[in-house]
């Protein structure tokens, strides 16, 4: 069973607009008219990287390795510059991307995802988009709506629910996460669905107790289904840029994350946190959100990503 893939190149060309006039557009401004690379370009460059938070390590890396290729180069015009700076950072995101999910989907019957991230970093809506990215590959999908400390989430969560046409399990404000977790599992094994995504209370400020509270939501579907959860993915705001990788690193410390989706990338120049984020968590990016829309959540495609970045043509 194929996942639906939706990658839509111009939509996410366009939705990369300012991360893109951030990092290319200033690197081939560098490059553009020099009739050497020297040195003092390639540390312009490596500097330009470091400020489109893609991290000092990453560039360092980037640069290094570019330097190593380039020398073996007898062309340095600007193409061949950029392609080689290209070439790097799809390998930085290729070296840790696996959508495994589309391959294990008919292995596991319901397929358990978890979802984490704090509030405010779209995982509500994003969950109802992912929703209908299952239901577009024709799967049926329940929610499990577990961050029950919130009453806007579950709101959120049941309008999303209804726009994505796929079932929800409430419960009322302050109510146990885990008892929802537990019957939304018991739905889903009940009528044989396909998917089961349970939301979670999106809180940071003690590690504990969100540890103990997703240790507590864990054991309790595990009764049910034993190999549950299948995944555990954290939603993170590219908007944020270096307070990303700060909450990949903390809910890493807390739970197992088996992937990322970084959302708000189309109203952010901050997109090259992406690459920092694959290179120093060495977890796979599933998704990444490029709008607003119920369609705007794209699948993570490291080329696609990475020449929508590059492509400096008009969006069609």
């Amino acid at each position: 069973m194929n996942l639906f893939k939706n990658i839509n190149f111009n939509k996410l060309k366009d939705g990369l607009t300012k991360t893109r006039d951030k990092l290319v557009t200033k690197i081939n401004e560098t490059i553009t008219g020099k009739a050497k690379l020297d040195e003092e370009i390639l540390e312009e460059v490596e500097e330009i990287l470091i400020t489109s938070d893609i991290g000092y390590d990453t560039a360092t890396r980037i640069i290094e390795n570019s330097r190593v290729k380039l020398k073996a180069e007898k062309d340095r015009s600007k193409l061949n510059v950029t392609d080689v700076i290209k070439n790097e950072l799809i390998s930085i995101v290729e070296s840790y991307n696996t959508n495994s999910e589309f391959n294990r989907l008919d292995q596991y019957k319901p397929y358990v995802i978890l979802v984490v991230g704090v509030n405010g970093a779209g995982k509500t809506t994003t969950i109802g988009k992912l929703a209908h990215n299952y239901k577009q590959a024709g799967l049926s999908v329940i929610i499990g709506s577990a961050d029950t400390f919130r009453a806007a989430a579950n709101e959120q969560l049941e309008v999303w629910s209804k726009r994505a046409g796929v079932e929800i399990v409430q419960r009322s404000i302050g109510a146990d996460p885990s008892a929802v977790a537990f019957d939304t599992v018991s739905i889903a094994k009940k009528k044989n669905i396909d998917i089961v995504m349970i939301d979670t209370a999106g809180r940071l400020h003690t590690k504990q107790n969100l540890m103990e509270e997703l240790k507590k939501i864990k054991k309790s579907i595990s009764k049910v289904i034993d190999y549950a959860p299948n995944e555990t993915f954290l939603v993170i705001d590219g908007n944020t840029g270096q307070n990303a990788l700060i909450q990949a690193e903390k809910f890493s410390d807390v739970t197992d994350i088996t992937g990322l989706i970084v959302t708000k990338l189309d109203g952010t120049a901050k997109g090259g946190v992406v690459f920092q984020i694959c290179s120093q968590q060495k977890v796979p990016i599933k998704y990444i959100g490029v709008g607003e829309g119920i369609d705007d959540l794209q699948t993570f495609d490291a080329k696609s990503f990475v020449d929508a970045l590059f492509d400096v043509n008009e969006v069609a």
